[in-house]
């Protein structure tokens, strides 16, 4: 293992060693090309968010919240040499805590050929979201979707295909946790996507991770393929594992009506830092961290339907449902989980459900989202927070899954 990782590295110095000697050599041909002028935009976003609650107990004053959800700063740059930059900072006072969401350099090769070098999302499964709702989808909140690491990204089209290769060395920074809980009872993981992190007796981060997508585009819309391979390394043996994933998916438009299915699969071996076997990794984003399977697939489907109106300000009305449905496959016996407890299990982890009913209303630069959440075993739809992608209440023995309900409005002004 040890070796594969002096490989990976010299395959990573080799890289970025051309990027370094080639870079200089295009931007000197493209300022001899080009005598337009850079344009520089400063923008951002603020949103609010009211919510209604109704878990394992009813609605009360406890469960329903009017907050202010995020603010953001947004700085996109274009040089006429090719060069740009696109860099994203959010702030959360609800989980106090503030992080980069994204950030990267840019060069364009061509006008179907860019590589990004920094924080950028990770090519896999449909992009930019597998979701139309404010909430994401199911792989969202097991690191894939909508994931941002830190690396290098280059992508190529045809004029039917487009090509996504990327390397990250490890995921996004982290910004500050504060070391507790928040006002609203979370504490501050400090990022922005779902990565392993170090906690307790499990030592592990992610590390030299693969991804190659590509998909075959038409006028109705487009559907492929994504495969991404990685390693979880542990501090403490300092070894290597390896984890994988593989989606089928695609995004389709029929006239106002959105298709958008996907089918992914994804693997980790993973060891404590005792160096035994385990069926759960800690994960964790806005929230405190929390255990995820192992070994899971995902199915999601979202349905869509658009309808421009002239109503003042509001031009658009886009209605949707977006349904998930995970199956753990950690296999019957007994299983050692992060936590370090032990379960002895007559059949698999609980299956986790998710469904998302709602509209979005556009109203200039105002967008706002109407969602009912609905979940069984969802890990942000529950009372007990984080339980749900792992074993589930029942094998944790904190009682029957409920079908839990969330209404959420969340309001964005986008500059």
């Amino acid at each position: 293992m040890r070796n594969l990782y002096n490989l990976t590295i010299g395959m990573v110095a080799s890289i970025f060693s051309f990027l370094l000697i080639f870079f200089p050599l295009a931007v000197d041909y493209a300022i001899a090309q080009s005598d337009d002028e850079s344009s520089l935009h400063v923008g951002g976003a603020v949103r609010y968010n009211l919510l209604l609650e109704s878990y394992e107990s009813d609605i009360s004053a406890e469960n329903s919240q009017f907050t202010w959800d995020t603010w953001r700063v947004n700085v996109v740059y274009d040089n006429p040499d090719g060069i740009g930059l696109n860099f994203e900072y959010r702030f959360y006072p609800t989980f106090g805590t503030h992080f980069i969401k994204q950030g990267w350099l840019d060069y364009d090769f061509s006008d179907r050929t860019q590589a990004q070098l920094g924080v950028t999302q990770t090519p896999f499964g449909n992009l930019q979201y597998n979701s139309n709702n404010w909430w994401f989808s199911l792989p969202y909140y097991v690191g894939l979707e909508d994931d941002h690491d830190m690396g290098i990204k280059l992508t190529t089209s045809t004029d039917n295909f487009q090509w996504d290769f990327a390397y990250f060395f490890q995921p996004e920074p982290e910004g500050p946790s504060f070391g507790g809980e928040s006002d609203f009872g979370f504490g501050g993981a400090g990022r922005y996507s779902y990565d392993v992190i170090p906690e307790g007796n499990t030592s592990l981060t992610e590390r030299n991770q693969f991804n190659i997508r590509g998909v075959y585009q038409f006028d109705e819309g487009e559907f492929g393929a994504s495969g991404q391979y990685g390693q979880l390394y542990n501090r403490v043996l300092e070894e290597f594992d390896n984890r994988y994933a593989f989606a089928v998916h695609g995004d389709f438009n029929f006239g106002n009506f959105g298709i958008m299915p996907q089918f992914l699969y994804y693997s980790m071996d993973a060891i404590n830092d005792n160096g035994q076997e385990i069926s759960t990794v800690y994960m964790g984003a806005y929230g405190s961290p929390y255990e995820v399977s192992t070994d899971a697939w995902i199915a999601t489907l979202g349905l869509s339907y658009s309808y421009d109106v002239d109503w003042g300000p509001v031009s658009n009305l886009t209605f949707y449902n977006d349904f998930s449905y995970m199956q753990n496959t950690v296999g019957e016996g007994t299983t050692l989980l992060a936590s370090g407890d032990q379960l002895t299990l007559e059949d698999n982890f609980e299956s986790t459900i998710q469904n998302i009913t709602g509209f979005l209303v556009t109203a200039g630069p105002v967008f706002t989202y109407f969602d009912i959440a609905q979940g069984i075993n969802q890990p942000w739809l529950t009372e007990a927070f984080g339980t749900g992608v792992g074993p589930g209440h029942e094998d944790l023995g904190i009682g029957d899954s409920e079908y839990n309900i969330r209404f959420n409005i969340n309001i964005g002004f986008y500059f």
